[in-house]
């Protein structure tokens, strides 16, 4: 595939994860993906045959891929760093959106399942692990027990993605910060001991 190609399939899957993140799976169509892309709808099945099940799936495993990416980063410095960023990852997102986008991994998530959605849930699963694992892995790493860091990590995927709907729904980042001031000390506590 050459570059340009590669450069309207990525734009169509950032666009896909934009569009998922604000309205959810079901309620969005592959011609609305494609127009939101700016791309023509031929050219969203011809990189995508699987159809919308594909283009969703890779649509949450880039918008999972970006979190790490931030959560890798950070998390070199410590968890407590990487939470962090995390945490200021979805405030900037909730901000910049007026609080009208979260995550979509969460959104493909929550939603009914159906054959359909079997690929998509599959990969907000391993995104959901992936995360967990990156943060558990630092913890451990800066003097977490095994276990603890793994229930921490949990803690905190779990505990960020349900502040990122309460603050869609009350249209303030307060619900994040309540949340990140509590973590910091689960975090801060698990790995100073």
């Amino acid at each position: 595939m050459n570059q340009s190609n590669q450069q309207s399939r990525r734009r169509i899957v950032a666009g896909a994860a934009d569009m998922i993140r604000r309205r959810g799976l079901n309620a969005t169509s592959v011609r609305e993906l494609a127009k939101h892309a700016q791309a023509p709808l031929g050219s969203t099945y011809h990189y995508f045959p699987g159809g919308k099940r594909q283009l969703a799936a890779e649509a949450v495993r880039f918008a999972g891929d970006d979190a790490a990416r931030t959560l890798r980063a950070e998390l070199q410095s410590g968890p407590a760093d990487g939470l962090r960023a995390f945490l200021d990852l979805w405030r900037n997102l909730l901000t910049a959106t007026d609080h009208r986008a979260g995550c979509p991994v969460l959104a493909v998530a929550v939603e009914e399942t159906d054959e359909d959605a079997a690929e998509p849930l599959a990969a907000a699963a391993e995104v959901f692990a992936h995360w967990e694992s990156l943060l558990a892995e630092s913890l451990r790493a800066h003097g977490a027990s095994g276990q603890q860091a793994e229930q921490i990590a949990t803690l905190v995927v779990a505990s960020v993605e349900g502040a990122v709907v309460l603050c869609r729904a009350q249209r303030s980042t307060r619900p994040l910060d309540r949340v990140a001031a509590q973590l910091d000390t689960v975090v801060t506590t698990a790995t100073s001991a």
